[in-house]
């Protein structure tokens, strides 16, 4: 497996676990600001795995 595919899969399941803190109706404000980076997490590792191949970006 390639390692891009990896650090990819790694990030996007990071930034998934992330994520799941704040859909509680009673989340604090902290887990608010905590979806920021959560989002970049997921994008990023989305952007690795779609550009890990050869050829155009899926």
């Amino acid at each position: 497996m390639n390692r891009d595919v990896q650090i990819g899969g790694v990030l996007m399941l990071v930034g998934i676990l992330l994520f799941l803190p704040a859909l509680r109706p009673d989340s604090p404000q902290f887990w608010t600001y905590v979806l920021v980076p959560a989002a970049a997490l997921l994008t990023y590792g989305t952007y690795r795995v779609g550009t890990s191949g050869s050829g155009r970006a899926v």
